[in-house]
Parts: structure tokens; sequence; C-alpha cells
């Protein structure tokens, strides 16, 4: 009995010290926020995209206004995802990943879900290359010692809502999480 407590004692610290404190950032000249934690060896960041940085961005690439309108008011953020130390290759895909909120989990929208519902909008293609590879990929493989990317994510909620974010992940075929508590979606 007193073995497996000291296991589970040890097996608790192992765990726990693969896990970071969460870091929130305020950049003091726009006010935007940062979200970043580190969990098993993967680095985790979300910077809030305003709506107006998100309208001028895709304008400018050719996407019609009510495309970018609707994109812009979804939540929009810069997400990085980085395999720092991990004991092997870090393999994620988005639509594993959660958007919890008080009223529920939904995943994140993924590209090919918002060039879905912009057909009727009939973008160019250039404009659908620009969106698409502007966004955070959804599915990828990062080798050991700080193979990463980066992209934009839509929560899909709301201006102003707050939602944790869990991301999982496998290293080696082994499942893993990191979550951002308290995020809040740009006003």
């Amino acid at each position: 009995m007193r073995t497996q407590r000291l296991t589970a004692i040890g097996c608790a610290l192992l765990w726990s010290a693969s896990l970071s404190a969460q870091t929130r950032t305020v950049a003091p000249e726009t006010g935007i926020v940062t979200w970043e934690t580190q969990a098993h060896g993967v680095t985790l960041l979300m910077a809030q995209i305003l709506p107006d940085q998100a309208r001028a961005f895709y304008g400018n690439r050719g996407l019609p206004t009510a495309a970018t309108e609707a994109y812009a008011k979804a939540c929009v953020f810069m997400t990085v995802l980085r395999n720092d130390s991990a004991p092997g290759a870090v393999h994620f895909r988005q639509a594993d990943w959660s958007v919890v909120t008080a009223s529920g989990e939904q995943p994140p929208i993924v590209a090919a879900e918002w060039l879905k519902r912009f057909e009727s909008d009939q973008l160019t293609q250039s404009a659908r290359i620009a969106f698409r590879w502007a966004q955070f990929p959804p599915e990828q493989t990062y080798q050991p010692g700080g193979d990463w990317n980066q992209g934009m994510l839509t929560a899909g909620l709301p201006p102003g809502s707050k939602f944790d974010l869990i991301a999982r992940w496998d290293i080696d075929g082994k499942p893993f999480e990191g979550r951002l508590k308290d995020v809040q979606c740009a006003k």
C-alpha cells in the first residue's frame, strides 16, 4: 500500500513538473492580450487579433466585405504551437481541440469550415489561397528541438467572450493536452 501511494505521488510530481504556470501579458501600446503555457515540452500561445486587424488583413487580400466581416467577428487569435522539449514528435489535429465556455464545448472553426461558409461570397482563387495560408494548420507534426508553426485560429464566439482552450496532441502516439484558461476574445 505504501509503495502504491509513493508511486502515485511520484507520478503526480513528474506530471506537474512537466507543466508550467500560464502567463498573461498585455501590450501597453495596443492593449492586445497574449496567453501562454507550457505542457509536456510543448508551448501553446494565443494572442488576440482585433476585429479591425482581421478586417484589414483579409480585406487587403481580396476577401469580400461580407466574408471578412463574418471572420473578424468570430474571435480571432494568432496561435502558436511549438515542440520545445517533448521527448518525440508532437502531432495534433485541430478538430480534437476544445473551446470551453459555461454553455458547453465546441472545436475551433477550422479553415475548411470557413471556406465552406464563404462559398456564397465567391472568393477568388488568390483570396482563397491567402485565407488558407494564414490559418493555423488543421493538422501538423512538429519534430523535437523547437519545430513550430503559427496561424490564425477562430473560437467562433462573439467579441468579448471568455473561454478556456484545450489543445490536444500526441507524442509518439501517447495523448497529452495543454489548457489556456480565461482567454478573452478581443472587442
